[in-house]
């Protein structure tokens, strides 16, 4: 359900958590190599998460990215909403218009009373969840962030 650039975004999060410490960067081009994400691409991603204030770079030899919160304070809503927008959490599971437009007069999708409760809970899992849940979730399992 997530876009692939949203997933580029999560992992490369979970990756400069895990393996960034506090104050130190690292370079684009090391984690485009271990995630295996083309490097302008996740550039492109990598510096929206700094517009928003999530990560933090540093330009020139020793330059690279690191997080800009602490991961207890980045949670997996907070990464969707930026990359993927909200609409994630509020388009019609069949596509169509209504569910997300629909006012009281207007009929909403054959779907929209059974996904409204999972689609709520969907938003509080990602909302409750934070990028140092994760981490703390990958111990022993490092090498799977490359998935």
């Amino acid at each position: 359900m997530l876009s692939n650039t949203c997933k580029y975004a999560v992992r490369a999060l979970i990756y400069l958590g895990k393996f960034s410490e506090e104050g130190t960067k690292i370079g684009i081009k090391k984690i485009s190599a271990d995630l295996l994400i083309p490097t302008p691409f996740l550039g492109k991603i990598l510096q929206n998460l700094v517009k928003q204030k999530i990560l933090v770079s540093t330009k020139g030899p020793n330059g690279g990215f690191g997080l800009g919160r602490k991961p207890s304070d980045i949670s997996l809503y907070d990464i969707v909403r930026i990359v993927d927008g909200e609409d994630f959490f509020r388009n019609c599971l069949i596509g169509l218009q209504p569910c997300s437009t629909h006012e009281n007069n207007e009929k909403p999708c054959p779907v929209h009373s059974r996904f409204g409760p999972i689609r709520a809970q969907l938003m509080q899992f990602y909302k409750d969840t934070s990028i140092e849940e994760i981490l703390g979730d990958m111990d022993g399992l490092e090498d799977l962030i490359r998935l």
